[in-house]
């Protein structure tokens, strides 16, 4: 794949626009070309957040169980990066555009840890601080 986007990070999110939201957009930028990786961060903000719903009331227990299994499944069709000490020292140092929150910056330290050349990597997030960060480290961001 010559000039295009080779890898696809997508962050908690995107993924749940599309699984609490139908976000018609977040899916196909999630479908789009490319290896597709996340952090182990992802799926525990992600699994969190549907027992979060689910306990509020918004989310049935037969649609919390569903969620549960959709989110199991989109992570097993993906490269998963756990939180390395490498990972944790990233997050130490400055970003871009600060404050930026903790767990925001362990997705950017996993990022810039997947090692590719910025312009093969998209950034899948509906998170405007993680979205403005990306750019400004030269990633390209849907």
């Amino acid at each position: 794949m010559v000039g295009g986007v080779r890898f696809r990070y997508v962050e908690t999110s995107a993924l749940l626009a599309v699984r609490l939201e139908n976000d018609a957009e977040a899916r196909e930028a999630i479908r789009g070309e490319g290896i597709r990786f996340l952090s182990v961060l992802t799926l525990a903000e992600a699994y969190r957040r549907i027992i979060r719903t689910g306990a509020t009331g918004h989310l049935s227990e037969s649609q919390v169980r569903a969620s549960q299994i959709w989110i199991r499944r989109f992570g097993q069709r993906c490269r998963v990066v756990n939180v390395t000490d490498e990972i944790l020292a990233r997050v130490r140092r400055r970003f871009p555009i600060e404050p930026i929150r903790t767990l925001d910056a362990i997705h950017l330290a996993t990022i810039e840890a997947i090692g590719e050349d910025p312009l093969q990597v998209a950034v899948v997030t509906r998170d405007r601080r993680i979205a403005d960060n990306a750019r400004a480290m030269g990633y390209l961001v849907e």
